[in-house]
């Protein structure tokens, strides 16, 4: 366990509860270890954290239009990568058409987010109806092919050399923020039963980053049944209710959705605001010295961000102060209305991410001057 040298103290001006009673004219700046998770210190500045007038080197933040990406490859290991590093890797898939073989991790669980469209998962364990909105969890060793109903498009994240599991809620109990009886998994129905038979079929096995073929003279998704605490397993962002409170806004860390080793996944989802005054009521200025963010709007109104539409990616690489767009900061202690509209995939590394060939052609250059007053 980490002993760090932290106890609390108070200097000048200050709140004596975070992200609420800020001092007047005063903006304030998390600084913390472990995410939000370690010890943390709070200042309260008179200019906004994120005023810069200009930005160079590689810790601007960037951010990637994924829907201008118009390949459409019939295996997600042609799929191009768009970040990446040892312990993940994140792709952007469009799917048109049914996989013509199967495709299998041998690097690491694999999550499917289905951002637009649906269509028929086929895998070891059964069948499996997907659609806008799935987290489709799929166990590393896996066979599986989808058959889209409509064309899809997909956030594909890999645990590189590692598993998913569900985060601890702690106090609140293993039924908070979502209940793991939500979850579905396959089934051995009539339709995996139909596309069983003696059809030649090909495997693609990713291992090391390389793919390797199987051939097998049938489809080898022909189990008659199964037994086991092992399972593709799908969740729904519909189903996933956040954590919050009418006096705190709470960190990022309590969206938390599934983890792996040296990553976390976290889901934003429409909640109410906060209702206390003095509370802030949009993400407040960090440093989050530890992680890289990356951020995928799904779908909605992105209250924190302007000029960002679903779709879009953004990464705030560690080491530099981040928060809410200006005009969202006019509005850090209004409630122009009852809730939030936006649904968000965040996913936090421990280590540095890589920017793929297919993010930087699409790259949104002018996003780190975004953050500039409007003169």
């Amino acid at each position: 366990m980490k002993r760090y040298l932290n106890f609390p103290l108070v200097k000048g001006e200050a709140s004596r509860q975070a992200h609420a009673d800020l001092p007047e004219g005063t903006y304030e700046r998390e600084m913390s270890k472990e995410g939000f998770f370690g010890p943390a210190a709070f200042f309260y500045h008179r200019n906004p954290p994120t005023g810069w007038i200009d930005f160079d080197g590689p810790l601007a933040p960037r951010a990637f239009d994924l829907t201008q990406i118009n390949e459409a490859p019939n295996s997600l290991w042609s799929a191009p990568v768009v970040l990446h590093n040892k312990a993940t890797e994140i792709r952007l898939w469009r799917l048109a058409e049914a996989m013509p073989s199967l495709d299998r991790n041998g690097d690491g669980d694999q999550i499917l987010f289905v951002h637009r469209g649906a269509g028929d998962f086929f895998c070891d364990f059964g069948h499996l109806a997907i659609g806008q909105g799935d987290y489709v969890v799929i166990p590393r060793g896996t066979m599986w092919r989808i058959v889209p109903t409509e064309p899809m498009q997909i956030l594909a994240v890999e645990a590189t050399n590692s598993s998913y599991t569900l985060p601890d809620k702690g106090l609140l109990g293993p039924h908070a923020i979502f209940d793991p009886a939500v979850m579905d998994t396959p089934e051995i129905d009539d339709a995996f039963r139909a596309q069983q038979g003696d059809l030649e079929t090909r495997v693609a096995v990713k291992k090391r980053g390389q793919v390797s073929w199987m051939t097998y003279p049938f489809n080898p998704l022909d189990a008659v049944g199964w037994h086991g605490e092992l399972s593709v397993a799908r969740l729904n962002v519909r189903d996933i209710r956040p954590i919050m409170s009418h006096r705190y806004h709470v960190p990022p860390s309590a969206h938390t959705t599934f983890l792996a080793d040296r990553f976390v996944i976290c889901t934003f989802a429409p909640r109410p605001f906060e209702t206390d005054p003095k509370a802030l009521k949009v993400p407040f200025f960090h440093n989050n010295d530890d992680y890289d963010e990356v951020l995928f709007y799904h779908d909605g109104d992105f209250f924190s961000r302007d000029n960002i539409h679903p779709g879009m990616m953004t990464l705030h690489p560690t080491g530099f102060t981040h928060g809410p767009h200006p005009k969202a900061l006019t509005r850090m202690f209004e409630q122009p209305k009852a809730m939030t509209d936006e649904y968000a995939v965040m996913i936090d590394t421990r280590d540095p991410l890589e920017i793929g060939e297919a993010a930087s052609a699409v790259e949104w250059t002018g996003y780190k001057d975004s953050w500039k007053a409007k003169s």
